[in-house]
């Protein structure tokens, strides 16, 4: 496994291009399995999570083609043999997001059988949701040796009325699988509590391109009517809105002016509220005569000398994104007095609370809120990451860190960030990826 070094204090200069969305490709991807004609998405991001979305969608019939030379990097999808409905463990248990193909093989094939999902460790994800929405679509569908089985009678679903509203509000893998299955049932149905995070919105818009029925997307009620077949697309993937956060976060912590370009500021509105707050100011390019593009435009990072405490309260869309939750709590750690960090997404995805401890933080945990007394300086030392956006706060603190910092184990981080320390190092950090065993 690799391990990132980091010899903390050096300011970051320089520009970082934000990659297209992880969490949007996922399901986009997924989405390729309902039409038999070729899918092509532009500003794919070079992932692990991807790759391996790239296997699962191979194992079921997919062709695949990446063309690296074009800048944007399009990633073709055919699904040229509509026989094959089984997502196997070892492939779907490397990522939450294979869950993905459940509604789309469901949709076009009329069966499936897909293993539970894995994903990182961050706390209980069920997925009922999930299943009592395609139970509602008429699917009929039990568990066996670990994996979902599900068909639909007649081998086509039929529109219903869904409530997706969980304990921790919707959900987002459950709102993409049920939309995937409705559009192509027979009738309509109408989705309440439906996910709102933009890339639900990008789904509907790849869909929409496909020949799907979708209104309200972006809201959380959906109303899509049932169509008998959709064609191919040609789309672009929304930028990251959580690896966007994370590098004002960096420039943050590190005190440092850096530019973003592809910035998804309207994506990002309670983050950045929160970070005001803090002293950290993210502000439009603008050129003469032309609007400010609030979805893919360029921003500059400036932070205030002294780092002011704040509340945050991570929910659902368009509230703080629990994803940068971590980044936050790194950057939190060194301002000037105490603030509180309450998870109402997952309530146990503290783990990088025990690493940031090691480092110098004075962190207090109760239940699903964390009391973050600032401190004057972080001390490099050997920490572990445990999931991917606890690795990314990591990072930041060994950014900012006196001395040397050790991450083990950051195949997390690869899921969600492509070649993260080759973009830092562009902009003057000192961190180098290696074998831990070389350590």
């Amino acid at each position: 496994m690799d391990a990132f070094i980091i010899k903390g204090g050096r300011e970051l200069q320089g520009t970082v291009r934000v990659h297209g969305s992880k969490n949007a490709s996922l399901p986009l991807m997924a989405a390729a399995l309902l039409t038999d004609q070729a899918v092509t998405l532009h500003d794919v991001p070079d992932l692990s999570d991807i790759r391996n979305m790239t296997r699962l969608l191979g194992t079921l019939g997919c062709e695949t083609d990446r063309c690296d030379t074009d800048p944007g990097r399009p990633i073709t999808i055919h699904a040229t043999d509509q026989t094959q409905t089984a997502a196997p463990y070892d492939i779907v248990k490397t990522m939450r997001a294979g869950i993905c193909v459940l509604g789309p093989l469901l949709a076009k094939r009329g069966k499936a059988r897909v293993s539970m999902p894995g994903g990182c460790a961050i706390g209980d994800r069920p997925v009922d949701l999930h299943l009592h929405g395609l139970r509602a679509l008429g699917a009929e569908i039990s568990l066996d040796a670990g994996d979902i089985v599900a068909t639909a009678p007649g081998g086509r679903l039929v529109g219903g009325h869904v409530f997706l509203g969980g304990p921790s509000g919707s959900t987002v893998l459950g709102t993409a699988n049920v939309l995937c299955a409705a559009v192509l049932a027979k009738g309509q149905t109408v989705i309440e509590s439906a996910a709102c995070e933009p890339e639900i919105e990008d789904l509907a818009d790849l869909l929409t391109q496909m020949g799907a029925k979708i209104q309200g997307a972006g809201s959380p009620r959906l109303v899509i009517d049932g169509v008998d077949e959709l064609s191919g697309a040609d789309h672009r993937v929304i930028p990251d809105r959580i690896e966007a956060g994370t590098y004002v976060c960096a420039a943050a912590i590190t005190h440092s002016n850096i530019r973003l370009d592809n910035f998804p500021t309207d994506a990002l509105g309670a983050a950045l509220d929160r970070l005001n707050a803090i002293g950290v100011e993210v502000a439009p390019v603008t050129t003469d005569g032309q609007p400010v593009d609030r979805h893919r435009g360029s921003v500059t990072v400036n932070t205030a000398d002294t780092l002011k405490p704040v509340q945050v309260f991570t929910q659902p869309h368009p509230g703080f994104p629990t994803d940068l939750q971590a980044q936050i709590m790194s950057l939190l750690c060194l301002a000037d007095g105490n603030s509180s960090i309450t998870e109402k997404i997952f309530p146990d995805r503290f783990l990088h609370v025990a690493e940031l401890l090691r480092m110098g933080a004075n962190l207090t945990r109760n239940g699903p809120s964390v009391v973050v007394t600032g401190v004057r300086e972080l001390i490099g030392a050997p920490v572990m990451a445990s999931d991917l956006r606890a690795s990314a706060g990591l990072v930041l603190a060994g950014l900012a860190a006196k001395g040397t910092t050790t991450i083990n184990r950051v195949y997390h981080l690869d899921r969600g960030y492509e070649r993260m320390e080759i973009t830092l190092q562009a902009l003057g950090a000192d961190i180098q990826r290696v074998k831990e065993e070389n350590l």
